[in-house]
């Protein structure tokens, strides 16, 4: 009770900061566990768990005040949550080592990508087949569905196989490539974790990985810091808190190749 107990507060607080930053925090929630000894196979499970109920959370917020795009999700979003399904059915499979290296090779591409500067500029609409024009509120942006669609299925494997969102390729993605403001893309991108850590959490649960004695208290914990971080997600400036999160990431990839190999 005591291990559940401190692991509840560490997973509170990275609630509250993930939620703030548009990004499901798996990368932070799995190494938590694993360092507490629990196994990388219901790390991952409970990881999605807690990513789909603080991403429903500050995504009401958001919904709220009208920073999602509900169609944009509807579309970029499904290839990311088939191929998240698959991921988390077929980490059953693979070894908890495998498993955490695939975890630790992830978090420095992750760091690397965040590093990149991510600067919003609206992109010239395109009547070229395969692209969308999109007019969301006071914005317009362009989407080239060739070059997303791909990406997301690709993020979505990886994330539903070792408990993480993707959020940290998708809100640089959707900024860089399609030209969409930070704050919709933050709020979005809520929306689309939330879906993805859904069917990454029911691939993992069909092969018997999930541990309800430990993912819902967690879970109700990380809801609760998904309400507050959502809350001042509206008030603070989320690429200030990049090049944190990039290190923290790096950071947390070392730890885990340390846990490997003790």
């Amino acid at each position: 009770m005591s291990t559940l107990f401190i692991i509840s507060i560490v997973i509170f607080i990275i609630a509250i900061t993930m939620s703030m930053v548009g990004k499901g925090g798996g990368n932070f929630y799995v190494l938590v566990m694993v360092l507490a000894g629990i196994s990388m196979h219901n790390a991952a499970t409970t990881s999605q768990l807690i990513m789909m109920g603080t991403s429903l959370a500050s995504m009401l917020i958001f919904h709220k005040n009208k920073r999602v795009d509900w169609k944009l999700a509807l579309v970029i979003d499904p290839p990311t949550d088939i191929m998240a399904f698959f991921g988390g059915y077929f980490a059953s499979s693979v070894e908890g080592t495998t498993l955490k290296l695939m975890f630790a090779g992830f978090l420095i591409l992750i760091s690397i990508f965040m590093y990149i500067p991510v600067k919003e500029k609206p992109l010239v609409q395109n009547k070229a087949f395969g692209r969308w024009n999109r007019h969301f509120g006071e914005f317009d942006y362009s989407v080239n569905l060739w070059l997303i669609l791909p990406i997301t299925a690709t993020v979505g494997f990886f994330s539903g196989a070792i408990g993480i969102s993707g959020g940290a390729f998708k809100i640089p993605m959707m900024v860089m490539l399609c030209g969409i403001p930070m704050s919709i893309a933050v709020g979005t991108s809520s929306a689309m974790v939330a879906a993805t850590a859904l069917m990454g959490f029911i691939g993992h649960s069909i092969n018997g990985d999930f541990n309800p004695s430990l993912a819902i208290p967690l879970s109700i914990v990380a809801i609760l810091g998904g309400i507050i971080g959502g809350k001042f997600a509206l008030k603070s400036k989320p690429k200030n808190l990049k090049k944190i999160f990039a290190t923290t990431n790096l950071i947390a990839a070392i730890i885990m190749i340390i846990n490997i190999l003790s």
